[in-house]
């Protein structure tokens, strides 16, 4: 720990970070000289998300870039990773769909055997941003399916969607750190958090191979509309919970 750092984790403590003493260590290794450590403490205390001014994100053992105005991949979607990994048979083709930095497709591609891994996002710097972290996979610019490649119609073992899902009127409830420094599309689920979820599902079955399986997180209110849309789209759904993670994954497989 350099001299300054305790003094950088009194004024990011005081700033309301929870887990001060950690982003100061991190902070110093990153900024390389006391200036460059100021300006970065001076973001951080104005609400700049910490893993925009690393330029990485921890995320299932990985050191995953990210670049301002990119969403951040949480914790919580290890659930989603790990459920995936659980479903995928031998050299499987894997979609993540929404996929931001490619968190999830990264995680992934790291544990599965051989993979054929395809990502897609809509917006421009977190495809640039998956690019980065997916170099044996392909990432697609554009709106959900319609920027796959056809060839993967009916070929797809396990699509993972980490949709926007918050209510749209729970938005502004959100913290700072996301609200302000996250694309409002990356966070932004509609009137009841379920809009692109619902997309994702009518679209899943054309994609998915036989016992295919399709998984998306949620809200725990969300679950049974969820499900019964998961339902209705002709797959059959299950939801798995982890308290330790906060995390809901509804999944949807092919019969």
């Amino acid at each position: 720990m350099s001299a300054g750092t305790p003094t950088v984790a009194a004024r990011l403590r005081a700033a309301g970070c929870v887990f001060a003493e950690d982003e100061a260590r991190l902070l110093a290794a990153e900024a390389g000289s006391p200036a460059r450590l100021e300006e970065l403490v001076l973001r951080r205390v104005a609400g700049d998300p910490l893993e925009h001014l690393l330029g990485w994100a921890e995320f299932c053992g990985l050191r995953i870039a990210v670049a301002p105005g990119v969403f951040v991949p949480r914790r919580r979607s290890e659930l989603l990773v790990a459920q995936a990994a659980a479903l995928a048979p031998s050299r499987p083709v894997v979609v993540d769909l929404c996929c931001g930095s490619g968190a999830v497709a990264a995680a992934l591609s790291a544990v599965l055997d051989a993979p054929e891994v395809h990502a897609s996002d809509l917006d421009p710097a977190a495809v640039d941003c998956a690019r980065c972290n997916l170099p044996y996979g392909t990432v697609h610019a554009g709106d959900l399916f319609g920027a796959l490649p056809a060839h993967l119609h009916g070929r797809v073992d396990v699509i993972v969607a980490n949709v926007p899902y918050v209510p749209s009127a729970a938005v502004a409830l959100m913290p700072p750190e996301a609200r302000e420094h996250e694309p409002r599309v990356a966070l932004d689920g509609g009137a009841d958090g379920l809009d692109v979820a619902r997309r994702v599902v009518a679209g899943a079955r054309v994609w998915l191979a036989s016992a295919g399986s399709l998984l998306f997180e949620v809200g725990n209110a969300q679950v049974p509309t969820a499900v019964r849309v998961v339902a209705e789209a002709g797959l059959v759904p299950r939801v798995v919970t982890d308290d330790e993670l906060s995390a809901t994954v509804v999944v949807g497989t092919a019969a």
